[in-house]
């Protein structure tokens, strides 16, 4: 019985003992993370496991945070400012750069404090919040005012374009690279200027040289006439791009304060404009077709609107091809939902005109430029299209067009509170231009941005 007992004993004690050693292997592999606990060691003491394992996690945690100063280093000689915000919106850290950007002035690492502390930014402040709600990259640009410590210094800030671009981080935690676009903007606002002041002194020249050609017109013989002739078409064709640089300069300045706002019926508009041009759609023998509502009455300025139609039609017809045609249609649309038994509101309803030509339609390189001034497009487009001023049907030149024409459009429209839309029509092929104008001036405060952009 004895014998019995003492194996029945040790039997006991060998199982405690091994229930012992697997609970403190797993606690070990708890403390490490995961790691295999053979890794250090498997009949080595306890302590001694303890630490090894110890000093290899000081060797990882030393290795990881040289790479963490490794990335803060790059960053601080990054060309760009760099910011990382907590949970709630305390500064963790940021780059030279972005104090310099921001002005941020007396920041500790190791004390984090409330990023409005050191900068007041709503447009900053909604960036963060809506990357740390959407999880999502975000992008936004707007002008940052400082705010000054002291009166004195209200004549030496300067306000700043800033781009932002935010990635959510883990626990809460956002990062935001800031890019200064001040210079760029700088930049083209000077070379606009320098542009408008060179347009203005070409003015008088161009009007005297142009004069003068037209009286020598009729006092010369062949072959001199006709290069007078040809002289006076360039110096017009100066001359108008001179008037169409000034005008979309003074619409980007001023771009609804001189509208002149009447109730306008487009249909009639778009027939009138397309009177006009007529001749020169018979020489190619182009159609125009119209699909939509006899009469739609819009509040907006005419005069502006006709420049836009006649500018579309203008390029259609130049580029269209022989005994095509060119679709005008127009709809309506009631913006957001509405009840049915409601009646409808002028303040919710758009107007969407679609212009479609017979042409070989935009190049795919061409159509993010489509609306940028002094661009023309692809120089094989025209060559595929015929000079209707021309009656020889020689192949039509490019360079005839000033390429401010759709720009000047584009400005028009979106000072009527709408957009405009380029595209290559699925059926057709041909240049599609999608006009979205809202029906009403009280409903521009909250038209919506166009569903295809």
């Amino acid at each position: 019985m004895a014998i019995v007992a003492f194996f029945l004993g040790l039997t006991v004690g060998i199982g405690f003992w091994l229930c012992q050693q697997f609970w403190m292997r797993q606690q070990l592999r708890q403390w490490l993370g995961g790691q295999t606990v053979d890794s250090f060691g498997l009949y080595m003491p306890i302590m001694s496991r303890l630490r090894r394992a110890i000093a290899w996690m000081k060797q990882e945690q030393q290795e990881l945070e040289a790479q963490v100063e490794e990335g803060r280093q790059l960053l601080q000689v990054a060309p760009v400012g760099y910011l990382q915000v907590d949970e709630e919106n305390q500064l963790l850290w940021c780059n030279s750069q972005a104090q310099e950007i921001l002005q941020i002035q007396k920041w500790e690492p190791s004390s984090p404090r409330l990023l409005l502390k050191f900068v007041r930014s709503y447009e900053l402040d909604q960036l963060i919040d809506n990357t740390r709600q959407q999880q999502k990259p975000q992008v936004r640009e707007w002008v940052f005012h400082p705010a000054c410590q002291h009166g004195s210094e209200m004549g030496k800030t300067r306000s700043l374009t800033l781009r932002g671009y935010s990635w959510p981080l883990g626990e809460g935690q956002v990062g935001v690279f800031l890019e200064n676009r001040q210079p760029l903007v700088t930049l083209a606002q000077n070379r606009d200027r320098w542009m408008n002041d060179l347009a203005h002194e070409l003015k008088t020249p161009l009007t005297s040289i142009s004069l003068v050609a037209e009286a020598l017109q009729g006092r010369l013989e062949p072959p001199w006439s006709q290069r007078v002739e040809r002289l006076s078409g360039e110096t017009n064709r100066l001359i108008k791009l001179v008037q169409d640089w000034l005008e979309l300069s003074h619409l980007e300045v001023d771009p609804g304060d001189k509208l002149v706002i009447k109730s306008v019926d487009i249909c009639a508009l778009i027939q009138s404009v397309w009177q006009t041009l007529e001749p020169l759609a018979r020489q190619k023998q182009i159609n125009f077709e119209y699909s939509g509502p006899e009469r739609v009455f819009i509040e907006a300025d005419e005069s502006k609107l006709y420049r836009v139609f006649l500018n579309i039609f203008d390029n259609s017809i130049r580029y269209s091809s022989p005994q095509g045609k060119i679709q005008a249609i127009i709809a309506t649309e009631m913006l957001g939902d509405r009840s049915p038994d409601s009646p409808p509101t002028l303040e919710r309803e758009i107007i969407q005109i679609d212009m479609i030509d017979s042409g070989s339609g935009f190049s795919p390189s061409d159509l993010p430029y489509i609306f940028d001034r002094l661009y023309r497009g692809d120089p094989a487009r025209a060559r595929q299209s015929l000079d209707p001023t021309q009656s020889q049907g020689k192949p039509y030149s490019p360079s005839s067009g000033s390429g401010l024409g759709l720009a000047i459009a584009e400005q028009i429209i979106e000072a009527h509170g709408g957009t405009i839309k380029a595209s290559n029509h699925p059926d057709t092929g041909g240049a599609w231009l999608q006009l979205r104008l809202p029906r009403d001036r009280r409903a521009r405060a909250n038209f919506p941005p166009h569903p295809l952009l």
